[in-house]
């Protein structure tokens, strides 16, 4: 018999290696541009490489831990994103890098999906929450990646540094091996793709995986290319000490994990679709911010406001997602965590495009035309919504 709470924590040290996964590559992104002289092309590539290895790894964990559990997915996941952490520390060929790339990103598109889906199996009456208290250790993964290249970069390359934060991953390893797991859900069948693929017939399935995938977009562009805004316009002409740049991917993520922990508390009580529409507003806030900002503290300011306002999405809709099919939860969640990453992919190599011919300061623009966006694919979602305000949906069934 399984222990709900240490399952629970099973799913947050698993977000927790995911966390370390979305920020492993703007992390690095200074040392593999000057170890391979890469132009914002060829670094758009590499940006699209981490998820698409996410969005493979998405589509293929669902219908699996449906019909075999999560144990052993999540053990051999977390050694594919220990070995791509060391292969890109120490790989010497460009083409080896985008290898190491995608594995990282696939070990961490399971561990993205399957820690949600586990999550959602074990909480429910407070899906919502418990998906935002998730997302804290996301965020305590993604903080720890930049913040400790910063503090060490001092003293150590930031290779090894990396090597040292991939052998870490074991730390989770051992723990998934010695926990008792839920079973699988027998009702599981080999039709879950065609399943899967009918949740698109539901509108609010369809507008919300729609909405993430902006979301998402506008969370990988912000990882993947702010260290290269903050080094190339906010301190463009002055000496850009890697720790300076390192700072706003820190505070993007620091600013999401506090309001993170905010929204645990907040949606034990509501899940009211406007805490979605003030999120949009903050980020809009700090996109305005950015592009007028003056300064370096400014434009930190702006990064916090970006990263506080990304913070309620993904916990809010998910908790929607999780409540309306929680039957087939794995399937449910790679379905919509598949559509997320396609606008994850698309909005990062499109934006290596536009960096390419018009300039990196074209980053903020960006955000706000993907939050128009999003704002009014949110605001067609929650129509669909029983209740609009209702903190749970009647449960439905995929259809085989």
């Amino acid at each position: 018999m399984y222990n709900r709470n240490l399952v629970f924590a099973a799913a947050c040290l698993g977000m927790l290696l995911f966390g370390i996964v979305f920020l492993s590559l703007g992390s690095a992104m200074n040392m593999l541009a000057e170890r391979f002289q890469l132009d914002n092309n060829s670094i758009g590539t590499l940006t699209a490489l981490l998820p698409f290895g996410i969005l493979a790894g998405s589509l293929i964990f669902g219908p699996i831990v449906d019909r075999f559990g999560y144990r052993w997915m999540l053990i051999v996941c977390s050694l594919l994103v220990m070995a791509g952490l060391e292969g890109m520390a120490f790989g010497h060929r460009e083409g080896h890098i985008q290898f190491f790339i995608f594995l990282i990103g696939l070990g961490g598109g399971v561990l993205n999906g399957a820690t949600n889906a586990l999550a959602a199996d074990v909480s429910e009456g407070a899906r919502g929450a418990r998906l935002s208290l998730l997302g804290v250790f996301y965020g305590i993964g993604a903080l720890g990646m930049p913040s400790t290249l910063a503090a060490l970069s001092r003293h150590f390359s930031l290779a090894g540094i990396i090597a040292g934060i991939g052998v870490f991953v074991l730390v989770p390893v051992v723990y998934f091996l010695v926990i008792p797991f839920p079973p699988p859900k027998q009702q599981a069948r080999s039709g879950a793709l065609s399943s899967g693929l009918a949740l698109l017939r539901h509108p609010f399935f369809l507008l919300a995986g729609l909405a993430l995938a902006i979301q998402s977009g506008m969370e990988g562009m912000t990882n993947d290319w702010i260290t290269r805004y903050f080094k190339h316009v906010t301190l463009a002409g002055r000496p850009a000490e890697e720790w300076r740049t390192l700072l706003g991917l820190m505070v993007v993520t620091g600013a999401m994990v506090l309001m993170r922990i905010v929204l645990s508390g907040l949606l034990q009580y509501t899940r009211s679709p406007r805490v979605l529409f003030v999120s949009i507003g903050i980020t809009a806030a700090g996109g305005l911010l950015l592009l007028f900002a003056g300064g370096y503290g400014a434009a930190l300011a702006a990064a916090a406001l970006i990263g506080a306002g990304l913070a309620a999405a993904f916990p809010v809709v998910l908790g929607y997602i999780g409540d309306r099919y929680p039957a087939q939860s794995g399937t449910a969640f790679s379905a919509i965590f598949f559509i997320a990453l396609i606008g994850n992919m698309t909005i990062n190599k499109s934006f290596g495009f536009l960096a390419q011919s018009h300039g990196i300061q074209q980053y903020p623009k960006v955000m706000l035309g993907c939050l128009l966006a999003s704002l009014i694919l949110l605001s067609l979602a929650v129509k669909q919504l029983p209740g609009r305000t209702a903190p749970a949906a009647a449960p439905e069934t995929i259809p085989s």
